[in-house]
C-alpha cells in the first residue's frame, strides 16, 4: 500500500511515492553535507596555510656573502655629481657597518664614532623622493647600490607572503611609530640585511640577513662584531 503526498502547481496536482519523497529528501541531505564538509575543508586549508606561513619553513635561505663578492661592488654617491666607486674603500682601513635598507642602527651611531668605525646604508634604487624620506630616519651616508650585490648573491623576496604573517605587522607598527614609513615601490619585495666588515681582510665579521620586513638585527651584536675590527690608524 502507497501513501501519497500531493505538490500544487499551476496545472494540478503532482502525487509523490513516500520512497520517491525519501530518495529525495536524502539527495538534498548528502548535497547539504557535502557542501558542509567542502566549506570546512577550505577553511581548515586557510588556517593551515596561515600557521605555515608564520613558520621558516617557506622562506629562502640567504646564501652567505664573501668578502671578495662584495669588495667589487659597484657602489653610486646620491647627490646630484653622481661617482662611481668599488665598495671596499667603505671599510678598507676602518671596518664599516653597512645595512641595505634593513634595520634601525642610528642609535649606535654614536658608540661607533667613539670607536671610529663608520656607518652605511646602501639602497637598491632611486625612486622619486625615496631616499630623501630615509634620510631623516639614518644617520649615516647614503649610497646606491644598483647592482644589489649588499642583497645577495641569492637575491630573497618576501612577496605577498609578507602580509599574513604576524612579524611583519609588528615591523611596521614598529617602524611607523619611529617615524619610519616605507613602501613598496619598484623592487620593495627585495629583503635586505645588515653587514660588519672588518677593515683590510678581516672579512665579514657579522652578516644578518631578513627573514621577513623589518626584521632587525640586535645592537649587542653589531657592537659585538665591531669590537673585533682592527681600525687602522
Amino acid at each position: 500500500m502507497f501513501l501519497y503526498t500531493n505538490k500544487q502547481t499551476l496545472r494540478g496536482t503532482i502525487f509523490l511515492s513516500s520512497p520517491e519523497l525519501s530518495t529525495s529528501v536524502l539527495e538534498g541531505q548528502t548535497l547539504a553535507m557535502g557542501m558542509w564538509s567542502l566549506g570546512l575543508g577550505a577553511v581548515g586549508a586557510a588556517i593551515a596555510g596561515i600557521i605555515l606561513a608564520n613558520t621558516d619553513y617557506l622562506l629562502t635561505k640567504p646564501a652567505p656573502a664573501t668578502l671578495e663578492y662584495l669588495e667589487n661592488a659597484d657602489l653610486k654617491t646620491i647627490d646630484d655629481d653622481e661617482k662611481i666607486f668599488k665598495a671596499r674603500s667603505l671599510w678598507e682601513k676602518s671596518g664599516a657597518v653597512i645595512m641595505a635598507e634593513a634595520s634601525e642602527l642610528s642609535s649606535l651611531k654614536p658608540r661607533l664614532d667613539e670607536l671610529g668605525v663608520p656607518l652605511y646604508a646602501v639602497v637598491k634604487e632611486k625612486i622619486g623622493s625615496e631616499i630623501q624620506d630615509f634620510k631623516p630616519n639614518f644617520a649615516g651616508e647614503i649610497f646606491l647600490d644598483e647592482t644589489q650585490a649588499f642583497y645577495g648573491p641569492q637575491q630573497r623576496k618576501m612577496g605577498g607572503l609578507g602580509f599574513i604573517r604576524l612579524g611583519v605587522w609588528k615591523n611596521f607598527i614598529r617602524a611607523w611609530k619611529s617615524g619610519y614609513q616605507g613602501n613598496l615601490n619598484g623592487e620593495g619585495f627585495i629583503l635586505g640585511g645588515v653587514f660588519v666588515i672588518g677593515s683590510g681582510k678581516q672579512g665579514v665579521l657579522l652578516e644578518h640577513r631578513e627573514k621577513e620586513f623589518g626584521d632587525r638585527v640586535s645592537n649587542e651584536s653589531v657592537l659585538e662584531a665591531v669590537k673585533k675590527i682592527v681600525v687602522e690608524k
